[in-house]
């Protein structure tokens, strides 16, 4: 005796696996609607850093475009100073210049002195302004490669606005689409609520007159009794009666729902604490309840109802809704649930 209720401890103490194991279905959906939308993150992030990369070199190009700017006016400065000082110095040579062509017309000082004074001053002149030429020109050259270098700078400065207008885009694009997921997911739950609420409505009309036929949280639930004799599996006359009003509720049901929506009806089946003999049929609770569940799910197919909308599962005695050893705790323990649920 003590060696049972051992046994039945370690047993009960194992249920949460099956607890997890019912509430994954429901939440395939939303795995996989998330795993988008973190697909589409993870290949618009590539997208950014991969832009990112392209903006650090943008802007490393435009700070040794500056750099090298800088240095060009430095360098125009210098000339434009030369070209100033050169200019000065050709000024005051033509007042020399001038000076001494009035005082050789004057006849004071001596002529030759003089032409000679003036021949040295005029190609003292000459040379000065050769110089500035030279200066002049490079002048203009500098200032033809600063407009070029400012040309550069102008067309990355474009591609910078422009890879920052699209990395604006990107992020916006994103924040658009988990908007949209979250509405679609949203809007997905609202709908099978909706159908399921209607389901549950329409098998209350058809079964309501059964007083061991109950609604326990979103799942129609059949005490075992109704369909099943004590230790089979084989639908009797009246749970076959109650199966083809659920047929016939689900098919009108098939046709309303939008296919997108991916249902299925799930049947679970369960069975009590109390341990079979093993010299029957099944060996043990799991394959009853298992075959019970998949008893009822073939007779659904064969009233019409697409196999492909029905689940049958077995839980044995380890997900009881009423504790203890009491025969009204086994009554209700004994059921085939129904939950309308997705894929």
């Amino acid at each position: 005796m003590a060696l049972s209720r051992r046994a039945r401890s370690h047993r009960t103490v194992d249920y949460w696996p099956g607890f997890v194991d019912a509430l994954s279905t429901l939440l395939l959906a939303i795995m996989f609607l998330l795993s988008v939308f973190v697909l589409a993150q993870f290949l618009l992030s590539r997208e950014i850093s991969g832009k990112e990369d392209v903006l650090n070199r943008l802007n490393s190009q435009i700070n040794e475009l500056t750099q090298l700017l800088a240095l060009e006016k430095s360098g125009k400065q210098d000339l434009e100073d030369s070209l100033a000082s050169l200019q000065a110095s050709l000024s005051t040579s033509e007042s020399e210049r001038s000076r001494l062509q009035a005082l050789l017309s004057q006849g004071s000082g001596s002529a030759d002195t003089a032409n000679q004074r003036v021949g040295e001053l005029t190609g003292q002149l000459e040379s000065e302004r050769q110089t500035s030429a030279r200066a002049l020109s490079q002048i203009d050259l500098l200032n033809q490669q600063i407009a070029a270098l400012r040309a550069q700078i102008a067309a990355v400065e474009s591609a910078l606005q422009a890879s920052e207008a699209k990395d604006a885009t990107s992020q916006t694009k994103i924040a658009d689409l988990g908007r949209r997921l979250n509405v679609a997911l949203a809007q997905r739950v609202q709908e099978l609520n909706r159908y399921r609420s209607d389901f549950f409505g329409r098998l209350r009309e058809i079964l309501s007159d059964r007083e061991n036929i109950r609604i326990v949280g979103d799942r129609f639930v059949f005490q075992s009794e109704v369909l099943f004799p004590s230790g089979g599996n084989e639908l009797n006359p009246a749970g076959q009666e109650e199966m083809a009003k659920l047929a016939m509720a689900l098919i009108d049901l098939a046709k309303e729902i939008p296919p997108e929506i991916d249902w299925v009806l799930r049947v679970d089946g369960h069975t009590d604490n109390v341990p079979l003999s093993g010299n029957g049929r099944y060996a043990d609770n799991w394959e009853l309840s298992s075959a019970r569940a998949t008893s009822v799910v073939k007779f659904l197919i064969s009233r019409g109802v697409p196999a492909d909308r029905l689940v049958a599962a077995g839980f044995g005695q380890y997900q009881p809704i009423a504790p203890g050893d009491t025969k009204e705790a086994r009554d209700q323990n004994r059921r085939i649930e129904l939950a309308l649920t997705e894929k």
